[in-house]
């Protein structure tokens, strides 16, 4: 294997002495970086030229990177992409222009310069906006890289939780970033919630609310030809089954979830006046 493809199974950046565990020698380093193949981060860093991005920039300051900035290293759901860094610097000055988190207590990621998952998802219960925090938690928890129980334990006492009222709102399966966001607003909105409910002609529905209203939540595969054909079968198999159906993307619940909660209550409250009724 070559110094470039190594570099990129471990996210484009290396120390020399990973480099030499794994058989380049110092010489071979250095004909890579005179022919541009690779860069020299700072002294005992080496990275690929385009894509050691955030993991070179911890390597260099002697840091790890945490919260939202480790969510691509765990693949972990997120809301939106890190603007600023998040470090764990391990030593008491704060690199300037980073959010500084607090100490690593649990097993590091084995190659990257990024915290465990342990520590990456406390930080967030911690630093993030409760939505931000709580798509980063269901994710590790709904693949099984972590337990609720687990976190709870490192979140005891008073001063913790905030950071603990994450957990309240993981739910055993999510389907898509989507149904974790929806799930919360309508259930901070006090409605009565079933979800992944099976409908007779329907099928698996995303959300069921107060018995009546149907709710899809639909990502982007729900814009393909293919897709749009069988949710428009769905939605008359559901009205034909005696149900309304509403429908939500991204934009609908990411960034205008007041307005999606609206819609929801006001067809909620047509329907307890009759408006739907054939007299």
């Amino acid at each position: 294997m070559d110094i470039e493809a190594f570099l990129r199974r471990r996210g484009g950046v290396a120390r020399t002495e990973t480099l030499r565990r794994a058989g380049f020698a110092r010489t071979r380093l250095d004909k890579a970086v005179a022919a541009g193949c690779i860069v020299r981060v700072r002294r005992g860093v080496y990275g690929l030229p385009n894509e050691a991005g955030v993991l070179g920039f911890a390597l260099q300051h002697n840091a790890l990177l945490t919260c939202l900035s480790a969510a691509p290293a765990y693949q972990l759901w997120t809301v939106e992409k890190a603007g600023v860094v998040h470090l764990s610097p391990g030593h008491r000055k704060a690199v300037p222009g980073t959010v500084t988190h607090g100490r690593i207590l649990h097993p590091v990621h084995p190659w990257l310069p990024v915290a465990g998952l342990a520590d990456v998802l406390i930080h967030a219960q911690h630093c993030l906006p409760v939505l931000e925090a709580l798509v980063m938690v269901q994710c590790a928890a709904q693949r099984g890289d972590v337990t609720l129980e687990f976190l709870r334990s490192k979140l005891a006492g008073n001063r913790n939780a905030r950071a603990r009222a994450v957990l309240n709102h993981v739910i055993p399966r999510a389907d898509s970033i989507l149904e974790v966001l929806a799930n919360y607003h309508f259930r901070n909105a006090g409605l009565h919630v079933r979800r992944h409910v099976e409908l007779p002609g329907v099928g698996e529905v995303d959300f069921l609310i107060e018995d009546c209203l149907v709710v899809e939540t639909d990502g982007a595969t729900h814009l393909e030809a293919k897709q749009v054909k069988k949710d428009r079968t769905r939605n008359n198999a559901t009205v034909i089954g005696g149900r309304l159906c509403l429908r939500f993307g991204y934009d609908d619940v990411v960034h205008h979830p007041e307005r999606m909660v609206a819609q929801v209550l006001a067809v909620l409250e047509q329907s307890r006046q009759g408006a739907f009724s054939a007299t």
